[in-house]
Parts: structure tokens; C-alpha cells; sequence
């Protein structure tokens, strides 16, 4: 008979963290808008990629550094294969990055709010977290941002911002990368939507790490990988701490065969603005304050009385999920990934709905 005894036997830090909450992943006949995945389906080219991979192979080990990939990445950015890691989805590059940046000794700095894994991860390293808390209702960068991060070895920018959807300026990001004495992650889950990226900072100074995914604009958020750009040491740093075989081969394939059809990449991206746009501006005509968004999604405040977490519970009972933090910056707000048409059409049906009760 199995006996337990009454000792935990994790560190501390990892017994006293609440965890990384993912967003619901409910199945079924829903409408499923509250985790920013694309609405459509991959390329074509990724099914015939997978379709045709030799299952053979699989009897051996993948490319541990994913070296065809990593090429093609690197060609399509203008950079060398030295320049490139590719990870199990960006949140296996989070992962690294921390280990290599961040320790009891050098904390990390990160944005509020902003993607609450970094704190955990943080955490995991039993790391000290400097807050730098963004602007009131515009969600700014402060101006004082290099002094409030001072001390922290990794500063954490995600740009275009999760949750909340803006991005922010290219030359106040470079101004920043050059004032800080640490490294810095620009995470670019989102950049695909945006009018610009960073990528160039990557390529020309030292302390910058760009990372990106296949999840949100390649529509490979089931498949997970991804990708960072940086200077050769650092990359050859952060290979250190991977897993030996972190991207499996048919992933690889996937990821290379998505990267490569760009004509329907861009159909999509495109497709998913004008949808961005006309949800943004039905939400403005029925009062509702939407924070300019760069990305995928909005993130939207309700007009008084109404209250988003009471929109949220309404959109549910409905079979309608968006997403809603229970948070002192984010309460009073909904994240709505960008759907179909279709799926638009029913959700703002169903608030308008709501607003009539």
C-alpha cells in the first residue's frame, strides 16, 4: 500500500506559484474567441506537408537544431543560420530565455499588464519581478520606463502588448534597447498584425532578443513552434539550455512549409485586419471604448452601467466565449480574439442583446 508522507518535497518557490492560468478551452458546437487563435485554417501547403512526411523517419531522431528550418528563417529576415533558435512554440524560447537571464541574483522586468507567464516564469527562477506599470487607459509605455526598470538584468516588451492589443513606438522601443544595461525580449507573438516590427533591432545590437511564433498568424497554434532572432553569443547561449530535440520533425516540416507560401499568409493577415477594423468600429457605435489594436484581437471596455464580466457570463451562457481578467488593470475590459465573420456577427448580436435586457 502507497503511504505519503506528510513533507512537500517541492522547492518553495515552485510550492508557494499559482500557475500559469491558460485560456478555456472548451470543444464542441461554440463559438471560441478568448484565445487569440486564427480563425482559419493553416496553408494548404501544411497539409501537404504533413500528408506527404515519411512516417519512417520517425523511427529517428529529428534535426536537434532544426538547421533547414533555421535557415529558412534566417533567409526570410536577412540574417544567418547563427542568428536563429526554433523552439516547441514561443513559450519553450520564454523558458530558455529565463534560464539564461534571469536568477535570485538578476531580476527581470516586465510590463503591467501584460502576458502573465513571464511572472511565472520568473517565479520558477525564484527571481525578483520589477513592475513597470503602463499608462492609464492608453496602456503607454511611461517615459520613465528605464529608471523604473533599472537593477533587472531581462526586460520583458511584447509588442504589439497582450492583452491589451496596442503597440508601441518603434523608435521609443530602440531608445530603450540602447538605455539598458540587460538584455531585452521583444515578443512578437503579434507583429504580423501590426504596421511594423523590430526585427532590425535584433539584427544590430547586441542586447536584443526578437521572438516570434507560428501560433497566432500561421494559424499552428495546435503544431507549437516558433522562433528568436538575436546576435550569434546569445543564441549559442540560450542552445545550451534547450531540450536536445525540442521541435519534432513533423513540426519542422509544418513550420517550414507555412513560412514558405506567403501569398496565403498574406490573405489571411489581410482578411483578419478588415474583420479587426469592422468589429472595432460596431463596438464604438454601441459606446464601447476599444484600445487601438495591432493585433489579432480587441480589448474592450464596456459604457457604463455595463460591466465586462457580467458580458463575458452572458456571452457564455451562450455558447460564445471571449476572454475576461479578473484583474486590478483589467477588469473592466473583454480581450475578443478576431473570428470569422460569421462568428462577429453572432457575438456583437448576442451584447447588443445583452444591452437591451
Amino acid at each position: 500500500m502507497l503511504t505519503m508522507k506528510n513533507k512537500n518535497y517541492f522547492r518553495k518557490a515552485v510550492a508557494d506559484m499559482a500557475g500559469y492560468t491558460p485560456g478555456e478551452q472548451p470543444s464542441g458546437d461554440i463559438i471560441k474567441i478568448n484565445t487569440n487563435e486564427n480563425p482559419y485554417p493553416p496553408s494548404p501547403a501544411v497539409t501537404a506537408a504533413i500528408n506527404g512526411f515519411q512516417t519512417a523517419s520517425l523511427r529517428r531522431y529529428p534535426s536537434a537544431r532544426a538547421d533547414g528550418l533555421r535557415d529558412l528563417i534566417a533567409e526570410m529576415h536577412g540574417v544567418k543560420r547563427e542568428n536563429v533558435i526554433a523552439g516547441n512554440g514561443s513559450d519553450d524560447l520564454l523558458t530558455m530565455i529565463t534560464r539564461a537571464f534571469v536568477s535570485p541574483e538578476l531580476p527581470m522586468a516586465c510590463l503591467d499588464p501584460t502576458y502573465t507567464l513571464y511572472r511565472d516564469l520568473a517565479a520558477m527562477q525564484e527571481a525578483k519581478i520589477i513592475t513597470v506599470e503602463l499608462e492609464p487607459e492608453t496602456f503607454a509605455l511611461p517615459e520613465n520606463l528605464l529608471e523604473q526598470a533599472k537593477g533587472a538584468n531581462l526586460l520583458m516588451i511584447p509588442r504589439p502588448n497582450a492583452p491589451t492589443g496596442n503597440t508601441f513606438p518603434l523608435d521609443t522601443v530602440e531608445q530603450i534597447c540602447r538605455g539598458f544595461d540587460g538584455m531585452v525580449l521583444i515578443d512578437e507573438a503579434y507583429a504580423d498584425f501590426a504596421a511594423d516590427n523590430c526585427m532590425r533591432l535584433a539584427a544590430t545590437l547586441q542586447n536584443v532578443i526578437v521572438m516570434r511564433t507560428l501560433s497566432k498568424s500561421y494559424s499552428l497554434a495546435g503544431m507549437r513552434a516558433g522562433y528568436a532572432v538575436a546576435a550569434a553569443p546569445v543564441i549559442a547561449g540560450l542552445m545550451k539550455l534547450k531540450d536536445s530535440y525540442n521541435l519534432d520533425a513533423v513540426a519542422q516540416a509544418a513550420a517550414a512549409a507555412a513560412l514558405c507560401d506567403r501569398d496565403y499568409f498574406n490573405g489571411r493577415i489581410n482578411k483578419i485586419k478588415e474583420t479587426r477594423s469592422r468589429l472595432t468600429g460596431e463596438l464604438e457605435d454601441m459606446g464601447f471604448i476599444v484600445v487601438p489594436s495591432s493585433t489579432n484581437f480587441v480589448f474592450t471596455r464596456p459604457p457604463k452601467p455595463f460591466t465586462a464580466k457580467a458580458i463575458f457570463e452572458f456571452l457564455r451562457d451562450r455558447l460564445i466565449f471571449v476572454r475576461f481578467f479578473d484583474r486590478e488593470r483589467t477588469r473592466d475590459y473583454l480581450r475578443i480574439s478576431v473570428g470569422t465573420d460569421d462568428e462577429m456577427a453572432k457575438m456583437l448580436a448576442a451584447i447588443r442583446e445583452f444591452m437591451k435586457k
